[in-house]
């Protein structure tokens, strides 16, 4: 796709052997920049993602229209030897090559990065496994939540003396998506100079690693393994810091209100505007240091004010006055907030078998544009239009493979 007329990845082309979500969200955000990324997928099956959260029967699922935004699909069968041949045609004319599978699955297909390399020495090769080479658990299977447990996510995330928790978001899927993501474009920036191709990998454990930098900021001065806070920073000794509730007291009416420890004037502000300004300069409230041995204090003079509100208009009036403070917004709110459709944030996917779908886009404007959404593909839809523009090939020599059972 382009931005105001602009391609900013145009000519790459991407295989996309990925399915369910690291791989997807990795491939998915090279589209956004304007890749022509072409999934290759089982002929019967497909991207197993396709099945997930499934919606109207016969229907792809919302799950997978959001993850394979802007692509394209062939279909080829890798255990036929046609099928594979196929492949590493396509191997030959692609600039990038995205997978993840189990550990050893690519291999056992002859598809390695040796291999791969032979037809194309100048290809970027990527791979998301969720144990890195090296690893004890090299050879284990992992998802999001695997990868968050091992990762660290977990341990720091849930309540003060609850149990460990998984996070709502999918850092251990998406999050190393985009790692990779931007690891590809590094690797697709050298080689313009030296012509080399690369082989990246990365693990999703290993990924998580940079998600809890803070936790370990919090190690190396404490000497403790960080611990779960809730809502509050894992410093723990920045008050106030959490959410608190609001009218009318559903499961997500809070607010979150938050003072910088760099900034002084976001407690007094505070302060006066939930009309305790009659403790601006109280040596028993002043200093952080003071503040963290009253926190239940502190918190409780905060929720006795923001309870009497509604979570917008809490932010509203904290943010107007200088103090950051955010709503608590269930998805359902978010899906549904106009200023996201009117900055082209959220786009809605025009689908030919599911219908209208809105979803989010790539968030990054370029020139003050943000990228078009485009369908995800159907299984298979563009097999001919990639072979004939790719390989050049027939629309007999098609039908040929298709015949044979390749496709």
């Amino acid at each position: 796709m382009s931005v105001n007329g602009v391609n900013y990845l145009a000519g790459i082309r991407v295989l996309d052997f990925t399915q369910f979500e690291a791989g997807p969200a990795c491939t998915e955000a090279l589209a956004w920049l304007g890749a022509e990324v072409v999934k290759v997928e089982n002929p019967n099956l497909g991207d197993p993602g396709r099945k997930s959260f499934r919606g109207a029967p016969g229907q792809d699922s919302w799950y997978f229209l959001l993850f394979n935004a802007n692509k394209k699909s062939v279909t080829a069968n890798l255990k036929s030897e046609r099928g594979l041949a196929l492949v590493k045609d396509l191997l030959r004319q692609a600039d990038v090559c995205v997978e993840n599978f189990a550990p050893g699955a690519i291999e056992r297909l002859g598809l390695s990065y040796e291999e791969v390399k032979k037809l194309n020495p100048g290809i970027i090769y990527a791979q998301v496994k969720g144990f890195g080479t090296g690893s004890p658990h090299e050879k284990h299977l992992a998802f999001d939540m695997i990868a968050q447990a091992t990762g660290g996510v977990m341990s720091i995330t849930g309540e003060r003396d609850g149990p460990p928790a998984k996070p709502g978001t999918t850092l251990g899927d998406t999050g190393t998506g985009m790692l990779l993501a931007v690891s590809i474009l590094g690797a697709l920036y050298r080689r313009k100079s030296t012509g080399q191709g690369e082989r990246i990998e990365i693990a999703m454990q290993d990924a998580m690693l940079q998600y809890i930098r803070v936790a370990l900021a919090a190690q190396a001065t404490t000497g403790a393994p960080a611990q779960r806070n809730g809502a509050k920073i894992l410093s723990g000794v920045n008050v106030p810091s959490g959410i608190y509730p609001c009218q009318p007291g559903g499961p997500n009416d809070y607010c979150y209100v938050y003072t910088s420890r760099a900034n002084p004037a976001h407690w007094h502000s505070l302060l006066k505007t939930i009309g305790r300004a009659d403790l601006i300069g109280d040596p028993n409230f002043e200093s952080i240091e003071a503040r963290a041995e009253r926190e239940p204090e502190v918190d409780a003079m905060i929720a006795a004010w923001t309870s009497q509100r509604d979570k917008r208009e809490a932010m509203r009036i904290l943010g107007a006055a200088g103090v950051p403070a955010g709503a608590v917004f269930d998805t359902m709110e978010l899906q549904h907030e106009k200023s996201f459709e009117d900055r082209r944030i959220m786009q809605v996917m025009e689908h030919p078998a599911c219908g209208p779908f809105k979803m989010p886009t790539w968030p990054v404007r370029f020139g003050g544009s943000t990228v078009s959404v485009a369908p995800a593909p159907l299984l298979g839809e563009h097999t001919e239009e990639v072979l004939e523009k790719w390989l050049g090939m027939s629309t007999d020599q098609i039908c040929d493979l298709r015949k044979c059972g390749a496709l």
